[in-house]
């Protein structure tokens, strides 16, 4: 493991941190209020789950990978059900909202479960790219990952939280949106540009 490993590990973190940056930024923004257990807690959650789908990756590489060739089509497709689905939800709620003063609730553990599986399921195919490697620096690397995605959820919910300050009741909406735009993304590019 050189310099060299580690930058890489941690470009490839920044790469994959992205959308759940974005979906972070929209918890902060339908969550101005959210506590900083919390933001630590959706932090780990994204960080989690960006760590462990590189190393199942890695694992299905070395043991089943004609398996995993034949799910990786449906990758798109699970992300913007999945996304499409709280996006959705959080529209719909804050819609509802508008009108009688109620605040915001947040993200549930629920819909953090299914935003954290949907914003790392595409990072199943870094375990393509960390084929060579063997299981030590597989779980350096992955480990790498997960702290740059805790550091950029972080960023994401702060600037959330501070923006959903200055929206107020628009901030649910915003934030759901959002999140419908991430999986679209995501599926327009996992199935016309190939991921």
């Amino acid at each position: 493991m050189d310099l060299m490993f580690i930058l890489n590990s941690m470009l490839l973190g920044v790469g994959l941190a992205m959308d759940a940056f974005s979906v972070s930024l929209a918890n902060g923004l339908g969550e101005p209020g959210m506590s900083r257990r919390k933001q630590l807690c959706i932090a780990g959650t994204f960080a989690l789950f960006q760590g462990v789908m590189p190393m199942l990756g890695w694992v299905l590489v070395h043991t089943a990978v004609t398996y995993f060739k034949a799910f990786e089509p449906f990758i798109p497709w699970i992300a913007l059900a999945l996304l499409l689905f709280i996006g959705g939800k959080m529209i719909i709620d804050g819609i509802r909202k508008k009108g009688d003063g109620e605040e915001a609730v947040g993200v549930g553990l629920g819909a953090l479960m299914v935003q954290g599986v949907a914003t790392s399921i595409d990072a199943l195919s870094v375990g393509f790219t960390t084929a060579e490697y063997e299981l030590p620096s597989a779980l350096v690397s992955a480990l790498i990952i997960a702290a740059v995605t805790f550091v950029i959820c972080i960023a994401g919910l702060v600037i959330g939280r501070k923006f959903g300050t200055k929206l107020a009741d628009k901030a649910q909406i915003f934030g759901g949106i959002i999140l419908v735009i991430i999986g679209v993304e995501i599926f327009v590019k996992g199935v016309f540009f190939g991921g």
